[in-house]
């Protein structure tokens, strides 16, 4: 009996309020129902707030409680280990993983706090060796625009600044760094179906293309 073909690790990124978590589920449901071919889909969402860590983050990010930045930042990295076996299992038995957050929000939103010494080089770091997506999905949308969406404020990063800066060193990950192989800009400000239509098109032809060349699993590099 031939092995399944792996499966994908597909990463949608973008600052708050972009359009993330209704792609995900849209792409999801779309690949569970694909016809004559259903894919076996893991849906998940960094952070994971069921965890002990997690819910240390959730209270942190409600603002509830307070940490030093270094502390919550290896706090969302740890979070993100916590599942890289799941995922690297999940991965080898032919299940495709699509993820609502990864290890680049992890980077730039600690970066973008501009504390001494936690730059993008040093944010990157705790998160080299995690499964590696075969696309990121970044959801293009100014701090502007985000702003002016519903429920925006509600949590601690939630803060136009702030978004502003994040969207900027996003811009630098896929200018210089490993991560610009790995990103697919979608213009986020078009109508919901225009935006699906386009991830969908970009999701499948990467597939495709990791089922022909028999890819293995990457994993973050150090730098």
């Amino acid at each position: 009996m031939m092995p399944p073909q792996r499966g994908k690790l597909i990463v949608f990124e973008g600052l708050d309020r972009s359009g993330k978590s209704t792609q995900c589920a849209r792409l999801v449901q779309h690949l569970r129902s694909s016809q004559p071919h259903p894919t076996a889909v893991e849906h998940l969402r960094f952070p994971n707030r069921s965890t002990p860590i997690g819910q240390m983050i959730d209270n942190y990010l409600s603002g509830q409680t307070q940490q030093e930045d270094h502390v919550i930042h290896l706090l969302f990295s740890a979070n993100r280990w916590e599942s890289a076996a799941g995922i690297e299992a999940a991965l080898a038995a032919g299940t495709t993983v699509v993820v609502d957050r990864y290890y680049y929000s992890g980077c730039v939103y600690s970066a973008a706090k501009g504390v001494p010494g936690m730059d993008l080089r040093w944010c990157r770091q705790a998160d080299v060796g995690l499964p590696r997506p075969d696309v990121c999905l970044f959801l293009d949308l100014t701090a502007e625009e985000t702003a002016r969406r519903g429920g925006f404020g509600a949590e601690r990063y939630e803060e136009k600044g702030m978004q502003k800066r994040v969207g900027e060193l996003f811009a630098e990950l896929q200018d210089g760094w490993d991560e610009r192989q790995d990103m697919v800009v979608i213009d986020a400000g078009r109508r919901v179906e225009v935006v699906e239509r386009e991830i969908r098109e970009v999701v499948e032809d990467v597939m495709r293309r990791v089922d022909q060349g028999g890819f293995a699993v990457r994993h973050v590099r150090g730098r």
